[in-house]
This record gives C-alpha cells, sequence and structure tokens, in this order.
C-alpha cells in the first residue's frame, strides 16, 4: 500500500462534495491512546460512532467525538439507602422499628464520578428475641467513595419485652424505634418505645395492660410515622407506616419501605406498618418477620418469639440523567452477603441492587460477597 505524507499545514477540501474516509474497526481493534497518538481519529464500528484519542480528562483516553472537551460531566443519580429493620420482643412485646431511610427522591440528588469505586455496606435485620427476651437492633447501611460524604442509615431498635426477672424493657432507639413493652402494672421506663432519628424514621408506641386484663407491647416506628400504642384487652400497637419512594420504578410512586412491626397481644394480631413491617402475634404462634428487601421492622410477641427485621434494601442508585453515562462505568464493592433482589433496568433508567447486572453470583439465599465489581452502565 502506498504511503503519503502530507507536508502542508492546512489541506484544502472546501471545494470537494464528497467526504473523508477515516480508519474504522470495532472495539477491539482500538489501538491504545497515548500521549504519541493524541488526536487521532476513527469509526468505532461496534457503536457507530466517531471517536478521538484526547487527553481532555488528563488520561489520554478513547471518546466519541461529542464528547471532547476540557472536562468530563460526572453521573447524577438518584439514591436510596435502607438500613435493616430491628427485631421484634417475645412476650408482650413491642415490635422492631423499620430501617432508617435516607433517599434523593424530593430531596437533592447525588453526583459521581467515573473512575471511582463506591462501597455499599448493606444492613441485615436484628434477630427477633424467643420468649422473655429482647430482640436485636438492624445493622445499619451505607453508600460511600471518594468525593461524595458517606451516606449512612441507621439499623432499626429493638421491640422491648418482658423477661424472666420480673421487668419489662424499653423499646430501642434506632433509624425508628422500636415498641414499649408490659409486665403486670409495668414498670414506667419499660413501657415506652424508643425514638426514631429525625430525616431517616419515627419512635416506636407504648405499651398498655392491667392487671386483671391481657396486656399488650407498641408497635415499631416506621419511616413514615410513629408505632400505633398498645390496646389492652384486645391488640398490640399497629406499626408505623414506611414511605413510599419510586427509585425502582419507571413511573407511579413506587413500593413502601421500612415499616414498623406490630405489637404483640393477649387477643387479636396487630398489623405490620406498609413497608415490610411483620405482624404482631397472640400467645399461639411467633411473630411475623419483617419483609427482606424493604427494611421492615419484626414484629413482636405475646408469648412466642418476635419476629426477625427485614434485610435492607440495599443501595440502590437509579436515573442516570447524563446521556453520557453510556460510555462511563461506575464500580461498586459489597462487603455483605445481600438477599436475592430484581434488577429494574430500561434505556432511560437503571438501577444498581443487588444482582447488579450480572456481576454477582447468587445462590437460592443470598448474594456472594464480591468486591470491586465494575457495573458498566452501556
Amino acid at each position: 500500500m502506498a504511503l503519503t505524507k502530507v507536508s502542508t499545514g492546512v489541506v484544502d477540501m472546501s471545494g470537494d462534495t464528497g467526504g473523508l474516509v477515516i480508519a474504522k474497526g470495532t472495539t477491539a481493534q482500538q489501538p491504545t491512546c497515548t500521549a504519541a497518538n493524541l488526536g487521532s481519529i476513527r469509526e468505532n464500528t461496534d457503536e457507530n460512532k466517531v471517536e478521538v484519542c484526547t487527553a481532555g480528562g488528563g488520561t489520554p483516553a478513547w471518546q466519541f467525538l461529542e464528547e471532547v472537551g476540557p472536562t468530563f460531566i460526572p453521573l447524577t443519580v438518584e439514591y436510596l439507602v435502607v438500613a435493616g429493620g430491628g427485631g421484634g420482643g417475645g412476650s408482650v412485646a413491642g415490635g422492631g422499628g423499620g430501617g432508617g431511610l435516607l433517599t434523593s427522591i424530593g430531596s437533592t440528588s447525588l453526583t459521581l464520578n467515573t473512575g471511582t469505586t463506591y462501597t455499599c455496606t448493606v444492613g441485615v435485620g436484628g434477630s427477633g428475641g424467643p420468649t422473655m427476651t429482647q430482640g436485636t437492633d438492624g445493622s445499619n447501611s451505607s453508600f460511600s467513595g471518594a468525593g461524595i460524604t458517606t451516606i449512612t442509615s441507621t439499623g432499626g431498635g429493638a421491640g422491648g419485652t418482658s423477661t424472666s426477672a420480673g421487668s419489662n424493657t424499653a423499646g430501642r432507639n434506632g433509624g425508628s424505634g422500636g415498641g414499649g413493652s408490659w409486665y403486670q402494672n409495668s414498670l414506667a421506663a419499660g413501657k415506652f418505645g424508643g425514638s426514631g432519628i429525625a430525616g431517616q424514621g419515627f419512635g416506636g408506641g407504648y405499651a398498655s395492660g392491667a392487671p386483671s386484663g391481657q396486656s399488650s407491647g407498641g408497635g415499631g416506628g416506621g419511616a413514615g410515622a410513629v408505632g400505633g400504642n398498645g390496646i389492652e384487652n384486645n391488640r398490640g400497637g399497629l406499626g408505623g407506616s414506611g414511605l413510599q419512594n419510586s427509585i425502582t420504578v419507571a413511573s407511579g410512586t413506587g413500593p413502601f419501605y421500612a415499616g414498623g412491626g406490630g405489637g404483640g397481644g393477649g387477643v387479636n394480631t396487630a398489623a405490620g406498618g406498609a413497608g415490610g413491617g411483620g405482624i404482631g402475634q397472640t400467645s399461639t404462634t411467633n411473630a411475623g418477620s419483617g419483609t427482606n428487601g424493604l427494611g421492615g421492622g419484626g414484629g413482636g410477641s405475646f408469648n412466642y418469639s418476635g419476629g426477625s427485621g427485614g434485610y435492607s434494601v440495599s443501595t440502590r442508585i437509579s436515573k442516570y440523567y447524563n446521556s453520557r453515562a453510556t460510555r462511563s462505568s461506575i464500580t461498586i464493592s459489597y462487603s455483605t452477603c445481600r438477599p436475592l433482589s430484581t434488577t429494574s433496568t430500561s434505556t432511560t433508567w437503571k438501577t444498581l441492587s443487588w444482582t447488579d447486572w450480572g456481576c454477582v453470583t447468587c445462590s437460592t439465599t443470598c448474594c456472594a460477597r464480591i468486591t470491586s465489581c465494575t457495573t458498566s452502565t452501556s
């Protein structure tokens, strides 16, 4: 093949009506972009776009011609971070509080940078307490990385319970607080629910009872409302409602997250709050657990085991507003085993969830631990 070197500084083709034929090939055939070949252009036949070797971002790299410039526009995204729900108590017990909930929906979006590793820490639900034993708090969830303020949602507080020592414990504080418990005439401190954290959730309800009647525990608080108070000779307090969030749906309001667990009562059951709160039970069976994937609190029991809190929703990143995300990648590093979920995607919005577009290997119960899984947004 003949090679011709153009020796003039300007090639005038203004009188021609055809086109300049340039190099073309697939992404795999793309030569390495270095300082030595800056300014090279070619047609990428995989993408059907012209790309140029440029150092506009500080490091030589191939970019589509429409993207060349002195700076790279970062990715603007929405987020939802929900912690694990608290476990319910085991005897005349309060329901567990829903996991703390933080989201950018209706607030300020988050700006991410390409080439940066972002770490998701996924909170598990608290354990339900056996008879006369208090459950445990849910674990925190967080999203962190260079250039952003770490987003941490606090685990839901455990529900209170009557104990074998002849006393009762209050609901624990958390993202949303656990419900209070009752014992005979009740110790004043033990009947109250735990406090929630402002901006993440609400407090739990208090317990109620009488020496000659059936006592009832308080409902756990939810992300959207306080837990209900127990009603003696009837049921435990209703779980506080969670909050709806639209991050996983293309349109509409989306599901509820982080509902509180219902309190345990001697006569009737108490519903958990919308958003995965477990049902509060009577003396006939164990209380219901919070729903995995929603961060709901576990239900309290009257005389059996309390329900476990639900796994958190994990960290979901959604709605890439910048069309340049099709040529970007984000690295997500996980440190926790996570329950299964379905990832929602479309041409206009995407969700980084537990399945991460095939980056995670899953068993029948949870996804395996991974680190530095590079998730392409294309």
